[in-house]
């Protein structure tokens, strides 16, 4: 049994152009960084909102171990099914019963289980159920099974996911925030040895505003219409974090931001 656990965690895939760096850059990163796990958030991977099965399909086929999401998860009904078929395809923990899908899955890495908890922000995003009660519920139940836990939280406010990161500290292995799509430069590791990060990023165009058509991200502003956005095609970046957990204390050894564009890949 190993010692350690490498994980991968990979900001919100956007659009084709994020496809593309993860289709044709993960297995590198895998290979040099010794990666065991990876998790990559594809809430935004099919044209900017939403997710296929196809894509999907392809995420898995690449390396992707655990597809998290957020709130735009539910833009493609198509992904609807897949979401109670695919353990491996998570939504938010903490959207109320009856709606598709679940939101943690505990996945074996080399006789290890480690648990995967997706938890969706309350401020300035929909009123779901509390992420910090259900959280809480959530991994007190997947203690009893495994003390390796990541979460995904996908939260707008940092006020927010600062404070679920203190919440839980010593409880997970590790809270990583994604939504923004700009990396922050706070990676740590808790007091109680959880590591932590506001938000890790995207993975999508480098010269862009958050993924989208400068243009019209601009036009949005100065004009204040709900102009219909659009994905930028332009070099694209994976952007997301890199942990060493350790196995027995099941806390983050080490957390480091990841960053890799990939300048032949645009079209």
């Amino acid at each position: 049994m190993i010692s350690s656990l490498k994980t991968l965690i990979l900001g919100d895939v956007v659009g084709q152009p994020g496809c593309r760096a993860l289709f044709w850059g993960l297995q590198s990163l895998i290979k040099k960084n010794n990666v065991e796990l990876v998790i990559a958030n594809g809430e935004n991977a099919s044209d900017g909102l939403g997710l296929t099965p196809e894509i999907a399909d392809r995420f898995f086929k690449s390396g992707v171990d655990v597809i998290t999401s957020g709130n735009h998860i539910w833009q493609r009904r198509e992904i609807l099914p897949l979401l109670d078929f695919e353990e491996r395809l998570l939504r938010p923990e903490n959207y109320p019963p009856g709606v598709p899908g679940k939101g943690h899955f505990i996945i074996n890495k080399k006789d290890i289980p480690i648990a995967i908890l997706n938890l969706e922000g309350r401020m300035h995003l929909s009123h779901l159920h509390c992420p910090f009660q259900v959280g809480r519920e959530i991994v007190r139940r997947l203690r009893r099974k495994t003390n390796l836990i990541i979460i995904d939280f996908h939260a707008e406010v940092p006020q927010e996911k600062e404070a679920l990161g203190l919440y839980l500290d010593g409880q997970v292995s590790a809270l990583v925030g994604t939504h923004s799509h700009v990396p922050t430069a706070d990676e740590k590791i808790l007091n109680g040895g959880t590591g932590y990060i506001t938000d890790i990023g995207m993975t999508g165009p480098v010269d862009s505003v958050i993924g989208m058509k400068k243009e019209i991200s601009l036009r949005r502003c100065l004009s204040q219409m709900p102009i219909k956005m659009e994905v930028e095609d332009s070099t694209p970046v994976i952007m997301g974090v890199l942990l060493e957990i350790d196995v027995n204390s099941g806390k983050t050894v080490s957390i480091q931001r990841i960053k890799k564009e990939f300048s032949t890949l645009s079209s």
